[in-house]
């Protein structure tokens, strides 16, 4: 295990950051747009939105990094500045993490492509993870997060890719798929994941996003079980329903902090939210988790 995480697994848990999309979207982000573009034409806003959890308390805070590999950006024809949107994304959260001891760890998330349907080779798509995570390591990152990954042969090849920076690597994936909303969209289990992102390199595995925080306790538990290592969780706020065209969350800050003592009984070493969630909520979790 890297070094960065044994320290910070001895410190207790971890508080981690919640969702950006949402934030950004109250702070003039269109629907549809790529996010990550804000990076270079909007870096103020993405710097108020990491400080906003840096003040609610979170130790860790991730980077507006998470659709910038090459193969997702292309689709916004923004694929030529890959190298600069990941190094910017990190340097942002880094700005705004001045002055205090929060960590930034940053978000790799899936490239859109399946890798069984052929459309590209294992080797191309660990091609361009490996040069994201070499920007995210040149921008100054202390970790890489590869998350909200269903495939787990595609979350193994970006851990991998991930792994080459020398950067500790947390690799987690969505369970929200079969009868016991237990599985990944590919049929995989807790189990199967953690063997094969460990077996990747994985420093800690975990899972995020797919359902509300009451079901990740399992999820945490078969995890934890599993990878004999603590877990890294962040749920969604529960299941929004649609009003009058918006998404709407029903679920409060102290109603999904009342979930993190069970999670941190099951082995959850890091918490923090998904989609959703936003700096009220990281700090309900603060509050409940020391």
């Amino acid at each position: 295990m890297h070094e960065t995480i044994e320290k910070l697994l001895a410190a207790g848990v971890t508080v981690t950051d919640g969702g950006w999309g949402t934030q950004f979207q109250e702070k003039g982000l269109p629907l549809g747009a790529a996010p990550d573009e804000w990076n270079l034409t909007e870096p103020e806003k993405v710097i108020a939105v990491a400080k906003s959890y840096v003040d609610a308390g979170s130790g860790i805070i991730l980077t507006n990094t998470f659709g910038a590999n090459y193969y997702t950006l292309k689709k916004s024809g923004l694929e030529a500045k890959a190298g600069e949107i990941n190094r910017e994304g990190v340097r942002l959260s880094k700005v705004a993490t001045t002055g205090t001891s929060t960590k930034v760890f940053a978000s790799l998330g899936p490239s859109g492509i399946i890798l069984m349907m052929g459309e590209v080779s294992a080797d191309e798509l660990e091609s361009a993870f490996s040069a994201q995570a070499e920007s995210m390591a040149e921008g100054g990152a202390d970790g890489i997060v590869v998350e909200t990954m269903s495939d787990p042969d595609e979350a193994a090849v970006a851990v991998r890719a991930a792994k080459k920076t020398g950067l500790p690597v947390v690799a987690c994936m969505v369970f929200d798929s079969g009868k016991n909303l237990d599985r990944t969209m590919m049929g995989t289990t807790p189990e199967q994941a953690a063997e094969i992102l460990l077996a990747a390199g994985a420093d800690i595995v975990g899972s995020n996003c797919g359902k509300g925080i009451e079901g990740f306790v399992p999820i945490c538990r078969r995890l934890a079980d599993a990878s004999g290592r603590k877990v890294w969780i962040k749920a969604n706020r529960g299941l929004p329903t649609v009003a009058d065209g918006q998404t709407v969350y029903a679920q409060t800050a102290e109603q999904f902090a009342e979930y993190v003592p069970a999670l941190i009984e099951a082995g959850a070493g890091f918490i923090g939210g998904c989609c959703g969630t936003s700096p009220e909520f990281i700090a309900a979790v603060k509050r409940v988790s020391r």
